[in-house]
């Protein structure tokens, strides 16, 4: 019954997002939403006797810093600024209003050993008992608020099953939200010498009504003596924003030319692209963890499908054109079905080729 509402549920949402404009933002600027976890009531974790909610929003407030006083075209939201509690779901619903390009939850984690080191998450099933433990811990806030089963329809942190109306909710964001993640991670290992602990998926809530890519970060142990000094040291605050910073400016570099796609593909009438042979264009529409049969029914209506598995992910495509003007033409259809975050790709010889890079060339 309770997995009967959650799919529902799903599909009462994604009835609701074929009205929704674009999710990513419209302007020139790039939308950040960096949420520091916890707050107020809630503490998070208490390590060694400090405070998760004020550690992760001084390294949430770095990170806002670092990216604005060095990135004019990038926009910051907070979810909180100050030691206040915020609904899990409020959270998502201030990221979603603000049209944003990237959902950042920063959090400290704890365990009962002596683990240590950084990790990002994205949503997805847990591929093990601890990813589930951190999830369970994260997701355990929706005790405090009022009303959480009417607002999160019967979900419950405590069962692993509850997890699959989750991941269906950010499936069509999951290839983007692990290159960031990897992004974020990658600089956290080499910038600081942490312990890799990987880029990971599980279910937490904060992330399940986001409509933009979005990770979770947990920047490291409090319940590790070492660790947790660092992490409440001004100096290792600092750090970690940095590292996180520069991992979301890498990011948000790489979608540039997702950028044009919605910004100026579109509406361009004039200018002419010759473009040769060796060149191919699909439209990428989604990506996800399993694979779905190649069914018109299964995409909004959509046929000339493909498919190609990257390291477990499977990326859809729709359509198949040697024309860069056709395929502009198919982008607007694939977003007029209901794939908001659709856009070109480009191969050359069999293999995917920059779309900025193939516009320089021919434009």
């Amino acid at each position: 019954m309770i997995f009967l509402r959650h799919i529902n549920f799903f599909l009462c949402i994604v009835f609701l997002c074929s009205f929704n404009v674009n999710s990513q933002s419209t302007n020139n600027d790039y939308v950040v939403v960096i949420d520091p976890g916890h707050g107020g009531k809630d503490p998070g974790n208490r390590g060694n006797g400090y405070y998760e909610k004020n550690i992760v929003l001084n390294i949430a407030l770095n990170v806002g810093s670092d990216l604005t006083k060095n990135n004019k075209n990038i926009k910051v939201i907070y979810t909180r600024k100050d030691d206040r509690f915020i609904d899990l779901y409020k959270r998502a619903q201030i990221a979603n209003n603000a049209n944003a390009d990237l959902f950042i939850s920063i959090h400290c984690d704890a365990h009962n050993s002596n683990a240590y080191g950084a990790g990002t998450f994205v949503l997805g099933l847990h591929a093990n008992e601890r990813n589930f433990k951190i999830a369970q811990k994260e997701n355990s806030v929706i005790f405090l608020e009022e009303d959480y089963e009417e607002k999160y329809d019967g979900f419950d942190p405590n069962n692993p099953e509850s997890v699959i109306s989750l991941v269906l909710m950010q499936e069509e964001y999951l290839d983007q939200s692990i290159i960031a993640a990897d992004y974020i991670q990658d600089f956290l290992v080499k910038d600081l010498n942490r312990k890799d602990r990987k880029v990971k998926q599980a279910g937490f809530v904060v992330l399940r009504n986001t409509y933009m890519p979005s990770v979770l970060v947990e920047t490291g142990f409090l319940t590790n003596k070492i660790e947790g000094k660092y992490l409440n040291s001004l100096k290792g605050q600092k750090e970690i924003a940095k590292s996180i910073s520069n991992g979301i400016v890498k990011y948000l570099s790489t979608i540039d030319a997702k950028k044009l796609n919605y910004n100026s593909i579109i509406n361009t009438t004039k200018g002419s692209f010759k473009g040769d042979n060796n060149y191919i264009f699909k439209i990428q529409i989604s990506a996800s963890s399993k694979l779905l049969p190649l069914k018109s029914y299964n995409f909004k209506g959509l046929n000339n499908l493909s498919t190609i598995n990257s390291n477990g992910l499977i990326k859809y495509y729709y359509g198949n054109t040697k024309s860069y003007k056709e395929a502009k033409k198919l982008l607007n259809k694939a977003i007029k079905a209901g794939f908001k975050s659709s856009f070109i790709s480009v191969f050359k010889d069999g293999g995917l080729y920059d779309l900025k890079k193939y516009l320089s060339e021919f434009e």
